[in-house]
């Protein structure tokens, strides 16, 4: 078969950038048998992106304009750009028209589900483009990945068909290696972290960043720490005292659909909206931080990205039925 994968987003550094750039990677290195064509659209980052993959057919289609041409009007099928294909798999930003079988990545629906957490410009233009080629979507797609069951019901709920999506968990990045001792002495003293901390990885609205101060100072947990935040520049609301940092760019999780069936048994799952939850979720992971890492460990081998590369391969197989 001829398969064609959108990779627009690989060079914009974000969760779906990481899903694309990985499950390609794995796709071509597991799948000799099937032809893979590249393509995306882009006007300033072409060079981005072929660094990546230098097989990319890149046309010079900015984001802007293919939310226009591909959302809005719905024109220009993708046939005349790439030629015939057996699978399409189209990216999260927008949704070309095409006559053959159409596979797509719905990672969550956030920004539907819980707009006030998003800021009003992204609202306006992020999230409508999402919303117009989710329209689309529902109308044509073949198939629709999600990486969770919770996602899947979510879908349902909004009125999409069941039988056609499947649940593709998705993994992390081999970057992410626990780093030298001395590497991360180096950071802790860059950024004036003295001592025991507890680590909060995002600082965005979403990341429920002022409950999660306020359950820290009501923990009680008896103990000397500091609450440390790692996060882009821009979302940064949090203010620094004496025990909480703010650092540029075991486990206690807050409680969203997904976060059970992520988790399985290896975390704390607390209550998001309940500080006093969030509290005693914090006490309890400093209480027994041996038996989570343990559990954590052994549950990070049950995610790889060649595991969703063989059935991402086993979804798009479904086409030749």
């Amino acid at each position: 078969m001829k398969i064609a994968i959108d990779v627009s987003q690989i060079v914009y550094g974000t969760g779906v950038s990481q899903y694309t750039i990985e499950l390609v990677k794995n796709l071509l290195r597991i799948d000799k048998e099937n032809e893979y064509i590249l393509f995306a659209g882009a006007f300033r980052r072409k060079s981005d992106i072929l660094k990546i993959f230098p097989q990319t057919k890149v046309f010079p289609i900015p984001p802007v304009l293919m939310n226009i041409v591909w959302n809005r009007f719905h024109t220009l099928p993708i046939e005349k750009l790439i030629g015939k294909v057996d699978v399409i798999h189209t990216s999260d930003w927008a949704e070309p028209p095409s006559s053959t079988f159409k596979v797509t990545t719905v990672h969550d629906l956030a920004p539907f589900l819980y707009p006030s957490l998003f800021p009003r410009d992204m609202i306006r233009n992020i999230v409508d483009a999402h919303k117009a080629k989710l329209k689309l979507v529902e109308k044509e797609s073949d198939r629709i990945l999600v990486p969770a069951t919770a996602t899947k019901k979510d879908l349902v709920k909004l009125g999409f068909k069941e039988s056609i999506i499947r649940v593709t968990p998705e993994s992390v990045s081999g970057i992410f290696k626990r780093p030298t001792e001395v590497r991360i002495e180096e950071v802790k003293r860059k950024h004036k972290i003295f001592g025991d901390y507890i680590l909060c990885v995002g600082v965005d609205p979403r990341k429920n960043t002022e409950r999660t101060i306020k359950a820290f100072e009501h923990a009680s947990t008896g103990k000397e720490l500091k609450l440390v935040f790692v996060g882009i520049p821009k979302y940064m609301t949090v203010k620094e005292s004496r025990n909480i940092r703010m650092i540029g760019r075991g486990a206690a999780d807050e409680m969203p659909a997904s976060m059970p069936e992520v988790a399985g048994g290896a975390a704390v799952l607390v209550d998001p909206y309940d500080v006093n939850s969030i509290a005693e979720g914090i006490k309890k992971a400093l209480d027994g931080p041996k038996g989570l890492i343990e559990k954590g460990i052994a549950r990070v081998k049950d995610f790889s990205w060649e595991k969703t590369a063989k059935m991402t391969l086993n979804v798009y197989n479904e086409a030749r039925k």
